[in-house]
């Protein structure tokens, strides 16, 4: 469903780059040839387009920026390194929302594969193509792997449960392995959690979260959908999860975790709300949300986990 969105998206905003070059045509000099005028004009309305996607891109900043949590002072931000944060997020929401997820990841089997299998799960209003750039470094690392897709979109994430279930189970059963490690960004943690909550950990090595909003954020206030709803700060559904946890052996389940995050992430705010008690937690510093699945130093960090998980799995 994603994907039929997107492309829908996609095809709106083509029109919307025609329409503003043939307006633009029509402010040219009579006089320019038409190639070059058609050029020009097209040139033109590509560049409102990029303009009104970075606008919303420096707005989601905007409001991260006023419910922010405070950074350790080794995580300042200077003017070079805030411009570069934000071109490479910008960056990064163009490839995923125009490209990655046009290719779902799906099921990603390899010859003579070397250790756990893991499972991808994206967060909200993506697909398994947000894990692109992360799936071509799992290949290369003789990793197996399965992208699966959330659906329908806007469901509560306890209604995902039952896919990552099966998902489980049919990557336990294709790769012969009796555990799975799972990779989540964003939502897809809470994901990751509500499936512990019904499902247990038996099938569960390790669970390593991208930027996910562990105690809500104030950009789930904007968004459509139910889990939208259940990620706002404070939200019923979040503090009945913890208390789940808390009545079980909440330091166990914790422990499977690996929590990653970026403390200008600029979709979780504020950016402490990744922070999972009792977890291993990572801090990184000057990277925003959605370049979390594609930024090299939190792939290599995230690669890492894996294989130390695989390694302790081998013990």
């Amino acid at each position: 469903m994603i994907k039929r969105l997107l492309i829908l998206l996609l095809v709106i905003e083509v029109l919307g780059v025609l329409a503003v070059a043939a307006g633009l045509r029509t402010w040219l000099p009579a006089g320019w040839p038409a190639p070059v005028a058609v050029l020009v004009a097209l040139a033109g309305g590509v560049l409102v387009l990029l303009l009104v996607r970075m606008l919303i891109a420096a707005n989601n900043f905007r409001i991260s920026w006023r419910a922010r949590s405070v950074p350790d002072a080794i995580h300042a931000l200077d003017p070079l390194t805030a411009t570069r944060l934000f071109l490479h997020e910008f960056a990064s929401t163009m490839l995923t929302s125009s490209w990655y997820m046009l290719r779902p990841v799906g099921l990603q089997l390899q010859p003579q594969a070397r250790g756990l299998p893991v499972l991808l799960i994206h967060g909200y209003g993506c697909n398994s193509g947000y894990w692109r750039p992360m799936s071509d470094q799992l290949r290369a690392a003789g990793i197996s792997h399965y992208g699966i897709d959330l659906e329908p979109p806007g469901a509560a994430i306890d209604d995902f449960a039952p896919q990552v279930q099966a998902a489980v189970e049919h990557l336990c059963a294709v790769t012969g392995s009796a555990q799975v490690i799972i990779l989540a960004h964003s939502m897809g943690g809470l994901v990751a959690r509500a499936y512990l909550r019904h499902h247990g950990a038996d099938r569960i090595a390790r669970v390593i979260t991208l930027g996910t909003p562990h105690h809500g954020t104030v950009l789930a206030d904007l968004g459509p959908g139910s889990n939208a709803v259940q990620m706002r700060c404070g939200s019923d559904w979040l503090g009945t999860l913890a208390a789940f946890e808390a009545a079980g052996d909440a330091n166990l389940q914790r422990n499977l975790f690996c929590s990653i995050y970026s403390v200008h992430d600029n979709i979780v705010a504020p950016q402490n709300s990744s922070e999972l008690p009792g977890a291993r937690n990572l801090v990184f510093g000057a990277i925003g949300h959605v370049a979390l699945g594609r930024h090299p130093e939190i792939v290599r960090c995230a690669l890492a986990e894996i294989v130390s998980t695989q390694q302790c799995d081998f013990v």
